[in-house]
């Protein structure tokens, strides 16, 4: 059977880094064996859900090549619900109850599971309480066993389901939860493994009974460690400001993103990779520990300064038109991408050697005897050096304090790139116009 995968997000909100790590890893393994992607939308929240996420979800995922083969919504599949929860009913896996919030809150006070007193009720007991306007919730009887199976992160697990409460598996209101719209959702869609967060491997022996009930046989099962913060505390309060739109508006690439989370908690070095496909090939679900791995925004910086440091110019016309830098061109590229953490900076070094600049002078007459032995053009690298011997023997000066000055009144910085390869990108005109501490 071909490999299928799904990510579900909730269009309740924009994806964040914990969300793409989940869907990345779903991504990677269905191409790494020629398998599908599915993208299923869970927005049966009606009141939550809005197309405005809908659409910035598949967005994230489009900027990121994330791709998807099928897409589904959960709300299009009522019908296939009801005809799954009408078959648990009939089977006596799905009973009814009756219980207020208040009832259960004092139950858990006393039981550490629900009791089961619902299937104690007959049907005069139910007809009764239906008679006195109250409407049933609807529990999965589970049975009381040993659940096992083998995860392909985790190794051999179980769950005792003897310790487990019969989950609720349709609210009051007749809407369905996450539980078991999820396992239709996998039958219906034939889903060949669920990869997700460890956060899911309670619920896994729940849904493998939901999927025995239903007849079908479970899926394989892969529960990837959650992501902690550079400190180690949970991501779960903090991801909002992690949002791939955020990340996005940062200037960070997709690439440096899909490269850091398709490593961390892996134990494979970080090495980046300019292309999805040098992903797929490495990808090994078996590498994960159990432990949880450190996001740290630093380190992501980091690598996405490496990423534009290898990124040719005929890739970088497209990152660099995304940020308004449309005039950038391959000279400019090759002298400045590896002084850059985010691709927007790049249009520093355009104003710098394309625009006009403010003249920073420090000492006017050191200035002015470089302006007298500054060469002729045509200017090379090999012009720097030209340069700064004339105005070394003129001066007296050598080392910073003949280079240092020299790159503040070209650049207005004290760092950069060399200049031997800034000066022919700046020009003469330029260059002569900034010593006399004119802007230029």
């Amino acid at each position: 059977m071909s490999v299928r995968v799904r990510f579900a997000p909730s269009p309740t909100g924009r994806l964040h880094v914990g969300n793409i790590y989940i869907a990345l890893h779903n991504w990677l393994f269905a191409r790494q064996r020629n398998g599908s992607f599915l993208l299923r939308l869970d927005d049966t929240d009606v009141e939550r859900s809005t197309a405005e996420f809908a659409a910035g979800i598949e967005a994230d995922l489009t900027w990121l090549g994330l791709t998807w083969d099928t897409f589904a919504r959960q709300v299009d599949r009522i019908a296939n619900y009801d005809a799954a929860a009408a078959r648990l009913k009939a089977s006596g896996r799905l009973y009814p109850c009756y219980e207020s919030a208040e009832e259960l809150a004092l139950k858990r006070k006393i039981h550490r599971v629900y009791d089961r007193a619902a299937l104690k009720l007959t049907a005069e007991d139910r007809a009764k309480q239906e008679a006195e306007g109250k409407r049933p919730y609807w529990r999965f009887k589970l049975e009381h066993r040993q659940v096992q199976w083998v995860d392909l992160v985790r190794g051999n697990e179980h769950i005792d389901t003897a310790s487990q409460s019969d989950p609720v598996l349709i609210r009051a209101d007749g809407s369905y939860l996450y539980t078991f719209t999820s396992v239709v959702d996998d039958i219906d869609l034939a889903m060949t493994h669920i990869i997700r967060g460890a956060d899911h491997v309670t619920n896994t022996g729940t849904q493998i009974q939901i999927f025995e009930a239903l007849g079908a046989a479970a899926p394989g099962f892969a529960h990837l460690p959650l992501l902690v913060d550079a400190a180690g505390e949970g991501l779960s309060k903090r991801l909002g400001a992690l949002s791939i739109s955020d990340l996005r508006a940062q200037g960070l690439e997709p690439m440096a993103l899909n490269t850091y989370l398709a490593h961390i908690g892996t134990g494979v070095p970080l090495i980046v990779k300019p292309q999805l496909e040098e992903l797929v090939a490495s990808h090994d679900l078996s590498k994960f520990g159990k432990s949880s791995p450190r996001f740290d925004p630093a380190e992501l910086l980091h690598l996405n300064a490496k990423l534009l440091h290898l990124l040719p110019f005929a890739e970088a016309k497209a990152h660099l038109a995304g940020v308004g830098l449309i005039d950038v061109d391959a000279a400019l590229w090759d002298v400045a991408r590896a002084n850059v953490e985010k691709i927007e900076e790049i249009g520093e070094w355009q104003r710098i050697c394309r625009g006009s600049i403010a003249p920073h002078i420090v000492d006017p007459a050191f200035a002015a005897m470089a302006v007298d032995v500054l060469p002729p053009e045509p200017w090379d690298e090999g012009s720097w050096k030209t340069w700064t011997e004339a105005v070394k023997t003129a001066t007296g000066r050598k080392g910073k304090d003949l280079f240092m000055p020299l790159r503040q009144a070209l650049t207005g910085l004290d760092h950069g790139p060399e200049m031997r390869l800034l000066l022919p990108l700046i020009g003469r005109e330029k260059t002569l116009r900034r010593l006399r501490g004119e802007n230029a």
